[in-house]
């Protein structure tokens, strides 16, 4: 296998975008040799649903699309990126206003951190932002 496999789509900012960016993950997972409904894609598809909600909920309209990108480098770690071109960054935010909303990122740290993975936020060309998860690749089962 090459070094680095890499596969993207970009979407418009609608609710209805969701669904496509989990369903083409999990394509482009499976393409990969990571099947649906193993942990790891189960844990993938979860982290793009609460990213692709926050690029469309927390840009407010000022970013028409958002971008899923993943790469696979040299079968050991996988890289997700969620980009939107709204220049404001992910922040925490108070446990009381987490109440109703903003619990997004608190189920992606926690999830990244359960797999041993790492989070990490880096400027866009666009001037916004891509929200990045890195998760250790599954061995081959076999």
């Amino acid at each position: 296998m090459a070094d680095q496999q890499e596969a993207s789509v970009t979407l418009p900012s609608e609710p209805a975008s969701v669904g496509r960016a989990r369903g083409h993950v999990l394509d482009v997972l499976a393409g990969w040799g990571l099947p649906a409904g193993t942990e790891t894609a189960d844990t993938v598809r979860l982290i793009v649903s609460e990213l692709a909600t926050n690029a469309i909920v927390h840009t407010w309209g000022e970013s028409p699309t958002f971008t899923v990108l993943l790469r696979l480098v040299r079968d050991e770690e996988l890289r997700v990126g969620v980009g939107d071109s709204h220049r404001r960054w992910p922040r925490r935010l108070p446990a009381a206003v987490q109440q109703d909303n903003g619990r997004g990122l608190v189920i992606i740290r926690t999830l990244v951190a359960e797999a041993g993975g790492r989070l990490r936020v880096t400027p866009a060309r666009s001037g916004g932002k891509t929200v990045w998860v890195s998760l250790p690749w599954p061995a081959p089962v076999g």
